[in-house]
């Protein structure tokens, strides 16, 4: 059986986890830390980053990869279009929202959710400037339609739906407006559709769950 190692609370973890749910694949969770940089966890992930996967053949780092082998495994349900230019504008979509818009956005993370102290005034501008841009990229790419890439749920869906509201919150923390709202991007609705897939609500649960105090 198939091992997902990481965190519930992250939406890396929860970008495969969301992508195994809907294939219907069986799978076990084991937790890591952000912080568990131990020697079995860097032979698994070089840099110690979750998700890391556990297979029959050995271990996989980086979401995306392990997206695309769990598809070349697991093909049905689909979440690539079998048109090798459909699915490459939905590999271009996950990739933006995972290393630009995410990797923008992610520099708010410590004040708006770990404590830290807030960026200074000069940092907060700049992040700014980045973020906004990144969200007008994002503009061009994301359908909406109802999904992030068009009329069927892709893998960019397990990217969106686990980092949009990311977006929301930590601009909304730094800077007192939801900055992808702000835009014109109507994640807020998309979300909720997106919700609505038992897939969705089992990892929404269990990010909750691991994010109560203990």
């Amino acid at each position: 059986m198939l091992t997902l190692h990481g965190s519930a609370i992250s939406n890396y973890h929860n970008k495969v986890k969301l992508a195994l749910l809907e294939k219907g694949i069986p799978f076990e969770e084991k937790k890591v830390g952000l912080q568990d940089k131990g020697e079995d966890v860097l032979r698994a992930s070089p840099l110690g980053k979750i998700p890391f996967l556990s297979t029959e053949q050995g271990t996989l780092c980086e979401s995306q990869v392990i997206l695309e082998w769990i598809e070349a495994v697991y093909p049905d349900p689909p979440l690539l279009p079998r048109d090798p230019f459909a699915a490459a504008k939905v590999r271009e979509l996950a990739t933006f929202i995972d290393w630009q818009l995410e990797m923008a956005v992610r520099q708010l993370y410590p004040s708006a959710f770990f404590g830290a102290p807030a960026p200074s005034e000069a940092n907060l501008a700049r992040i700014r400037r980045e973020v906004e841009q990144k969200i007008g990229g994002l503009k061009r790419l994301l359908k909406l339609s109802p999904y992030a890439a068009g009329d069927t749920f892709t893998l960019a869906d397990c990217s969106a739906f686990n980092t949009l509201p990311l977006v929301a919150m930590s601009t909304r923390a730094a800077y007192g407006e939801d900055l992808l709202a702000a835009a014109g991007v109507d994640h807020k609705a998309y979300v909720k559709f997106i919700g609505e897939r038992p897939s969705a609500q089992r990892v929404v649960a269990d990010r909750k769950a691991a994010s109560q105090p203990r």
